[in-house]
């Protein structure tokens, strides 16, 4: 069985290897629209993906299809059952190598992408990789696009949970007071501070964290990476290469995703992502809040 490279594959990469029969292309687009009073509404891809996607590509629907539905919180990790029957009705098997992207800007939309993969590795799979740059850098290359649906046919998933790679509010908790673990917020820094942008209850972070905003992570212009160099001065600064743990957190385990896949080509050791993010912590007003620079 061929290997995927890295946690990352360029866009001339899968363009060399759209019929090669094991690749499995994964659209995991989602939308969100700011609301009044700081929340936000989440709008599948799927509509756009049905105007256009990477040849071959079917559409993973992270709203629905890959969440937990008994929660009372969006996104959370579904259970291995309901993970393992979602990929394979994607046609996606334990001999598959999974290619993800998403559309949309850097930084708004590009943690989707990462969210899957670092769900894919929770549940014992290793043999994926997130598209660098994504819809955007595919299209601004001229690159193939189809509006057919993909035909894979149903495969056999089968999920091998990892504990440790996420996270709930107790370990936080715990972590908080830690001097072996970094607690890193994905947010914006006007979110982190608590001074503007979206919230999830209240305003501002988890008290001792650091901030590596997930928008930082990517070149403005194409959509891609920035260089490792430059991914781990990012990281270094915040000071999450310094310690054994690092657990990172958003509002709701996107954009911490992204966070936690760049630390992990960074050569952290021990990642791991808080699922429920602060959708669940801001809201429980046991939780300490910090706000300010």
């Amino acid at each position: 069985m061929q290997a995927l490279p890295s946690p990352l594959v360029s866009t001339e990469w899968l363009a060399a290897r759209l019929d090669e029969p094991d690749i499995r292309i994964l659209d995991c687009t989602v939308y969100l629209h700011p609301l009044p009073g700081g929340d936000m509404r989440a709008e599948s891809g799927r509509a756009d993906y049905e105007k256009g996607h990477i040849p071959g590509a079917a559409f993973a629907d992270l709203i629905a299809d890959l969440s937990d539905p008994e929660s009372r919180l969006r996104f959370t990790l579904p259970s291995p059952e309901r993970f393992a029957a979602a990929m394979g009705r994607l046609g996606v098997g334990d001999d598959s190598r999974v290619v993800l992207y998403a559309a949309g800007a850097p930084g708004s939309s590009q943690g989707w992408a990462p969210r899957l993969w670092w769900m894919l590795r929770a549940f014992g799979f290793d043999r994926a990789a997130v598209l660098d740059g994504g819809w955007r850098k595919w299209l601004a290359e001229g690159r193939p696009v189809s509006t057919e649906p993909a035909r894979h046919p149903p495969a056999r998933f089968t999920a091998r949970p990892r504990p440790g790679l996420f996270v709930d509010k107790t370990a936080v908790r715990a972590a908080m007071d830690a001097a072996d673990t970094r607690l890193v917020n994905a947010l914006t820094p006007e979110q982190h501070a608590g001074s503007g942008g979206p919230h999830y209850g209240r305003p501002g972070r988890i008290p001792g964290s650091a901030n590596v905003p997930a928008r930082d992570l990517f070149d403005s212009a194409t959509g891609a990476y920035r260089p490792l160099p430059e991914l781990e001065s990012l990281f270094r600064a915040a000071g999450a290469l310094d310690r054994p743990k690092v657990i990172t957190y958003c509002g709701g385990g996107i954009a911490a995703s992204a966070d936690a896949l760049v630390l992990t080509m960074l050569g952290a050791g021990d990642v791991a992502v808080y699922d429920a993010s602060l959708q669940e912590w801001a809201r429980d007003p046991a939780m300490p809040m910090a706000t300010g620079e």
